[in-house]
């Protein structure tokens, strides 16, 4: 099932759709020292299509450089990357999608970015993130 959603970042300036090839059932986190301080959902990278404020888009590349990380400069909120595990892909921050919160899903993977195969680790599934309404 494809599912073609709407997003942006905080205050606006960037506009984007992504199309969830699999609806929100790859929702994932990773706990390298980047990636645990944000959350995506994974769509192929042409599914991305920035429809306002491509150049208000700021890059940032960390480590091996391969992956690249894109934030809105005025608000800084962080709405997609480059996956380096596969370039094919994009993590879209689910934060920026239209009316979805993180806290839409009760349980979340977290890859094993701190041992990311392409650094000679295992990478897989380091464990779970658990969200229980009050």
């Amino acid at each position: 099932m494809s599912d073609k959603v709407s997003a942006q970042c905080h205050c606006g300036s960037v506009v984007f759709s992504a199309v969830l090839t699999d609806g929100y059932n790859n929702v994932l986190r990773c706990n390298c020292s980047f990636c645990r301080m944000r959350g995506a959902v994974v769509v192929p990278a042409q599914e991305v299509d920035v429809i306002k404020g491509k150049d208000k888009l700021t890059e940032y590349r960390f480590n091996t450089g391969e992956a690249a990380h894109y934030f809105c400069s005025v608000c800084g909120i962080y709405t997609f990357h480059q996956r380096r595990s596969n370039p094919e892909f994009y993590g879209v921050n689910v934060a920026c999608i239209e009316g979805v919160s993180p806290f839409d899903f009760p349980v979340v993977s977290v890859s094993d970015g701190i041992n990311h195969p392409k650094d000679g680790g295992k990478g897989g599934v380091a464990g779970y993130i658990r969200y229980e309404p009050k």
